[in-house]
């Protein structure tokens, strides 16, 4: 029964992301038909058209799926680790330690007439988001309630974003295209060099969370459980903090950071599965961050356009009241 549950889920959300990639094609400032899009997708159709859907919106789309999945697998694999579902990227401070990183870092470089490559982007983002998963970790030593972790995780947040908008504010704005948007959490720009890059990265966070649903999976009955079962804990919660932080940093580094969807997709995957295995856990909140994020890019583009707001505006209006549920449950039975 529970198999078939979890066909039935994915199927579904499949067949979502899939519906949600035609409209973000087809719908914008030009609206394209189902068989004007399927033309360009073959390689025919106006030329203009082609360049919007192929430079544009396609390269957006693409990357809104791998961001949005690394961003949701990264927040459940940080749940794991800390054994609580109110906990993520954004909530602590992880993601705004990595756009600090890259806003300095940018900064410095353009300042200095120099082009930054995306390599170095995504080292200085997964730089700053380990220092922050570092200084949380060294704070969890002292504290052992959670809700006072998860505090001080937002006390961090909170100051490097301060440092990162103020640093932007004074920051020379001719050097400095579009840093602004970008420290907001924006989609808007991304083209097929940064997808490729986005997608390396993304899977090889992926590959590697899969490789360790056995050993998650012990870890989550207990750290005597996990021993008996031959777990090296140590290098398991290594592993959890490495692979969260790389695919938080990856979001951060192309997108900016994007708020709450690391916290609130895991706990609807588990909804909707009605389990918190990492078999299903893992694809299910992949596929739910794709879903969610490219609905959100969707909205953060059409909701007031010609105007685009941040996407990390449109999560926080969805997503929220999600997370205040899950807050506001008497129990979390399954964590």
């Amino acid at each position: 029964m529970n198999k078939k549950r979890y066909a039935a889920v994915f199927i579904i959300s499949a067949v979502f992301i899939a519906a949600l990639l035609w409209i973000n094609l087809a719908f914008g400032s030009a609206r394209i038909s189902v068989s004007g899009l399927f033309r360009i997708l073959t390689g025919r159709g106006d030329a203009m058209d082609r360049n919007i859907i192929w430079n544009i919106r396609l390269p957006r789309a693409v990357s809104a799926v791998w961001l949005g999945g690394s961003l949701a697998l990264s927040g459940y694999l940080l749940q794991t680790f800390f054994g609580n579902p109110i906990v993520g990227p954004f909530v602590l401070g992880i993601s705004s330690g990595a756009k600090l990183a890259v806003a300095l870092t940018m900064i410095w470089f353009l300042s200095a007439g120099r082009n930054l490559s995306q390599a170095f982007m995504v080292l200085a983002a997964y730089a700053g988001a380990l220092a922050s998963m570092g200084f949380v970790l060294l704070i969890s030593l002292r504290i052992r309630k959670m809700s006072s972790l998860v505090v001080c995780g937002i006390m961090i947040g909170y100051i490097c974003s301060a440092i990162t908008d103020f640093v932007v504010t004074f920051a020379d704005d001719s050097n400095i295209v579009n840093l602004h948007n970008w420290s907001m959490g924006s989609l808007s720009g991304m083209n097929w060099d940064q997808v490729r890059a986005v997608s390396v990265i993304a899977a090889a966070g992926l590959i590697l969370a899969v490789l360790m649903i056995k050993p998650v999976g012990a870890y989550r009955l207990g750290e005597a459980y996990a021993r008996s079962a031959g777990v090296n804990i140590l290098l398991l919660r290594v592993m959890l903090i490495l692979v969260s932080s790389l695919l938080a940093a990856c979001v951060t580094a192309f997108a900016g950071p994007i708020s709450f969807v690391g916290i609130a997709v895991p706990h609807l995957a588990r909804l909707a599965l009605n389990s918190n295995a990492p078999r299903v856990m893992i694809p299910g909140c992949f596929l739910g961050g794709a879903a969610v994020t490219l609905l959100c890019d969707f909205a953060a583009r059409m909701v007031f356009a010609p105007t685009e707001v941040s996407i990390s505006s449109v999560t926080a209006v969805l997503l929220v009241p999600v997370v205040i549920f899950m807050m506001i449950k008497p129990t979390h039975k399954d964590m």
